[in-house]
């Protein structure tokens, strides 16, 4: 199996993983999980983050053929409407964006000029949907459970599991999120667990659990299903369920929830400017 080129990048504020993926037979990569920096006091945004992917693509000569986003995130801004325009590629996300879409739309009581068919989108992928980088072979994992729309990105020896998993001392993502689902997220780890085993998986965060001092990026199948202290090869589908609702139960929610998801359903993108030019993100009062 081919070994894709992965060059990781961190946006610690978030605890986010972003990721080029470059075929190791061209100059052809994708991005994975961008982040626009957000200053949410200020109501500010910032390129820095994505401004050090620009620099290492332009340094290495790069050609971006995609950027991917694993799901609709709760906890950052996507920036891939930025790097499109600077570099170019499609934008993906998986088909049941329209669902996230659906609930969300409707929570921010977005107007008629917000889609929800995810044509913000260039292509909305489906479970076993293939795609190329050059000549590196990708396919895709519809892996709910967290939301509707999360995929796991096969590409090469590597897969890209969004927030469906952590490292294996941290665990799981949690199902709390509109759309989500406890049992559902077992099954699709499921799915990613019946990789092979050297697979290499890669994770869209980390937050240090106890004892550990560094943030980690990489672990694999082998690793996830001896040692993931949620959902190891001893737990059954009935003991994530109730480990999995009973802590969520105690999560407060991300401190980017609410900019996030308006602008991550949009495909990165802000809402359009009301009559006075400025554009404006909503706080539903007692919504959440």
């Amino acid at each position: 199996m081919t070994s894709a080129i992965v060059t990781p990048f961190f946006d610690e504020p978030t605890n986010t993983f972003s990721y080029v993926v470059k075929d190791p037979d061209s100059r052809a990569c994708a991005i994975l999980d961008s982040v626009l920096d957000f200053d949410y006091a200020a109501g500010h945004t910032d390129v820095r983050s994505a401004d050090a992917i620009i620099a290492f693509i332009e340094r290495e000569g790069l050609s971006v053929e995609w950027l991917l986003e694993t799901h609709v995130h709760a906890d950052h801004l996507s920036a891939a409407p930025y790097l499109q325009e600077k570099l170019g590629g499609k934008t993906a996300i998986g088909a049941r964006i329209v669902d996230v879409q659906a609930i969300f739309g409707k929570a921010f009581n977005a107007g008629t000029e917000f889609a929800r068919d995810g044509s913000q989108f260039d292509a909305l992928f489906e479970e076993g949907d293939t795609f190329t980088i050059g000549s590196l072979q990708g396919r895709v994992l519809h892996t709910p459970g967290h939301t509707p729309a999360c995929l796991t990105y096969v590409i090469g020896d590597a897969a890209f599991v969004g927030d469906t998993l952590f490292m294996p001392d941290y665990g799981t993502a949690r199902c709390d999120f509109p759309g989500g689902d406890a049992r559902t997220l077992f099954r699709s780890i499921h799915k990613v667990l019946a990789l092979p085993p050297e697979t290499r998986l890669f994770l869209c965060h980390d937050y240090k659990a106890p004892g550990r001092d560094e943030y980690q990026h990489e672990t694999s199948v082998a690793e996830q299903r001896a040692h993931n202290v949620h959902v190891h090869e001893n737990v059954s589908e009935d003991e994530f369920v109730e480990m999995r609702t009973q802590r969520d139960a105690t999560l407060g929610m991300p401190r980017l929830i609410i900019p996030s998801v308006q602008v991550n359903m949009r495909a990165g993108r802000m809402p359009p400017p009301e009559d006075n030019g400025q554009v404006y993100l909503k706080v539903p009062i007692n919504l959440f």
